[in-house]
């Protein structure tokens, strides 16, 4: 009898961790999975001095500007690249067609009668 009565009791217990953030309604915003990677909470200092001293910056608040900083000179770096490449795409292509118009004009003349037709 102990044996069936334990068999009622049992209950399944679950060790995996709930999202109680909907993130279909954050995708839609267009804001962040991880509502504390990004926002005034995070960015901004704890505390201000009334004389208007600059407070000094966290060591995650410091490096995110850090990395922030490195991304930012990624872009510039590759926005240059990006750059050369079109410079370099209308330069060959107009070589090309100067070569193309090189061959041309380097062809056989007509010669004779059809020379004197001209």
């Amino acid at each position: 009898m102990k044996s069936v009565f334990l068999q009622l009791v049992q209950r399944n217990l679950s060790l995996s961790a709930v999202r109680s953030i909907d993130q279909k309604w954050r995708a839609g915003k267009g804001l962040p999975e991880n509502p504390n990677s990004f926002g005034p909470l995070t960015n901004l200092p704890d505390y201000s001095f009334l004389d208007g001293r600059p407070t000094p910056l966290g060591a995650n608040q410091k490096r995110r500007i850090l990395k922030q900083q490195e991304i930012a000179s990624k872009i510039v770096e590759l926005s240059g690249e990006l750059e050369f490449a079109k410079q370099r795409h209308e330069r060959l292509k107009t070589e090309a067609a100067a070569e193309k118009q090189r061959i041309l004009q380097d062809k056989l003349k007509p010669k004779g009668h059809l020379l004197l037709k001209k």
